[in-house]
């Protein structure tokens, strides 16, 4: 197996808020992995708090646009050979990725989330795109937002792997639609029934194994438990521990057809000494082995 460091790592700055607000995740780029070397920087169009009557989402436009923009470095990094770790930001960055990705073939996603994000646009309180870019990725809500570029699904649901979320309940009392049952579910319980490092490679053989040029990986941080990561704006009750995660990263991002890395949602302004964000970019670098 070819490890990240032995592709040479490419860090792209995706500092976007479109899809959530401006609480502090913004900030997440300069808060871990300090010493691993930028390639770019790729600035949001302003935010605008009001929510879109046609589409019924916050920055249809904006997103749409970023996506883009965001595609066309993650693609030019691609192109290199190197491997593309994408520091958000918020997870509507995942669209840019998925769509760089969808310019150049069929790839899987490995969508690891405290969360499902499957929401509609009708069912998600205030239209944040960041509890619903996993529906719009397989190609569900409004159309600028699920069908960029005219491109149709960024991934199908059958490359889709969804680990250790746990807000099954929360969301189904909310109205959202459920998981699609071509898409493979591993909820943190099921996770836990055979432990994370099974888990994980059971959903690597799976990614790894389908037609296609290789998956992406999407790090949303609230997947881990919520006693060593409050720093999120979402909290919930349990989670991953940080040796879990590791595994599992370790696990992903190791595999010769993991193609590339986002990670989104850790807000610097929630861990005012620091101690969590060094953590994490411990975790970030055992599991890039870098």
């Amino acid at each position: 197996m070819a490890l990240p460091s032995e592709r040479g790592l490419a860090v792209v700055e995706a500092p976007s808020v479109l899809g959530l607000r401006p609480s502090g995740v913004e900030e997440l780029p300069g808060a871990v992995l300090g010493t691993v070397a930028r390639v770019a920087r790729v600035e949001a169009p302003a935010y605008d708090p009001v929510r879109d009557a046609a589409t019924g989402v916050l920055n249809p436009d904006g997103i749409a646009r970023y996506s883009v923009q965001l595609a066309d470095v993650v693609g030019a990094v691609l192109d290199s050979g190197r491997f593309p770790v994408v520091l958000g930001g918020d997870c509507s960055i995942l669209l840019g990725n998925l769509l760089a990705l969808r310019r150049r073939g069929r790839h899987g996603l490995l969508f690891l989330d405290g969360h499902t994000d499957f929401y509609q646009p009708s069912a998600e309180p205030t239209g944040e795109v960041a509890s619903m870019e996993l529906a719009l990725a397989t190609g569900r809500g409004p159309r600028p937002l699920a069908d960029l570029e005219g491109r149709g699904p960024l991934v199908r649901d059958e490359d889709v792997v969804a680990f250790g979320f746990r807000d099954a309940d929360e969301s189904a009392a909310a109205g959202s639609r459920p998981l699609p049952p071509r898409l493979y579910a591993l909820p943190l319980d099921d996770v836990r029934a055979v432990g994370a490092g099974e888990a994980a490679r059971g959903a690597v053989d799976r990614l790894a194994e389908r037609e296609g040029d290789g998956y992406w990986v999407h790090l949303d941080v609230d997947v881990l438990d919520d006693a060593v990561m409050p720093a999120v704006d979402y909290r919930q009750p349990g989670g991953l521990s940080w040796a879990e995660l590791e595994d599992v990263l370790r696990t992903a991002l190791g595999h010769e057809r993991a193609v590339g890395f986002d990670v989104t949602i850790f807000n610097p302004r929630l861990d005012p000494d620091g101690t969590i964000a060094a953590r994490l970019t411990e975790c970030l670098r055992r599991g890039l082995s870098v």
